[in-house]
């Protein structure tokens, strides 16, 4: 298991994955699951992923192999002319590869490989744009109805990015709001872990202008994992109190 999440802000983009693959308790391994491509000044285009590892793989490396295809046609991340075009090819490759392997192994139309891709980023003279790929290879963009994505493990960080959410809110806030989310979903889920990917894609710069791996012994989130954890505690006690006798007293009126 895994978990990615692509946030949309008005002053760019943020994205975050895990690197935690595991096969049972017994065999946990490290992959990388964010991955970019870029043209300085013109492009950038970064691609998170969650599902079958196999399958993750052959999709990331088939779009790395055609970044240094002869033939332009072939180069989707470096040469379509729009981020659409871009999310529409990488779903096409998507499907392609998930039906090919369930034909060679006997598994068509059963979930045994799988894959779900967010898409981010920008091409010049238009606005950045994310989108989610599923594995059957349709997609859907982020709007200001649905302005991030999440894959993989998502139900345990996912309540605090709908509440802390705020489209204005700075790069930075956004980053803090997203290692909340994590925090969260690591404490309550095994089957993702540290070391955790992060980049910042703010708008018209068409360049990651924030990088960072979150490693175990990070003191930034060790603080935010700590801060949260007794904010959350202070926040409980605030609340009011439950009395049994109330609730006695209501039974018999």
């Amino acid at each position: 298991m895994t978990y990615c999440v692509g946030m949309m802000l008005d002053k760019g983009l943020v994205l975050m994955s895990d690197t935690r693959t595991n096969s049972g308790v017994d065999n946990i391994s490290v992959f990388r699951k964010m991955f970019t491509w870029s043209v300085p000044g013109e492009r950038i285009i970064t691609v998170m992923t969650a599902g079958n590892l196999a399958t993750t793989q052959a999709v990331v490396s088939k779009l790395e192999e055609r970044t240094k295809a002869p033939d332009e046609r072939d180069n989707a991340i470096l040469r379509s002319p729009t981020m659409f075009q871009v999310a529409t090819e990488i779903g096409r490759l998507t499907r392609e590869i998930i039906s090919d392997r369930q034909e060679a192994n006997g598994t068509r139309g059963r979930g045994r490989f799988t894959a779900s891709i967010i898409v981010a980023g920008q091409i010049t003279g238009m606005k950045p744009r994310l989108f989610m790929v599923y594995p059957e290879g349709n997609f859907i963009e982020a709007s200001t109805d649905t302005p991030f994505f999440q894959i993989g493990e998502t139900k345990y960080g996912r309540p605090i990015i709908i509440r802390g959410y705020d489209r204005t809110m700075s790069l930075e806030d956004a980053v803090k709001l997203v290692m909340v989310s994590f925090d969260s979903t690591l404490k309550a889920n095994l089957s993702v872990g540290l070391p955790l990917d992060l980049q910042v894609i703010e708008k018209d710069s068409f360049a990651a202008t924030h990088e960072n791996r979150i490693t175990f012994d990070d003191p930034y989130f060790e603080a935010i994992s700590s801060s949260w954890g007794n904010a959350l505690k202070n926040a409980f006690h605030s609340l009011p109190g439950y009395s049994f006798d109330q609730d006695d007293d209501a039974k018999k009126s």
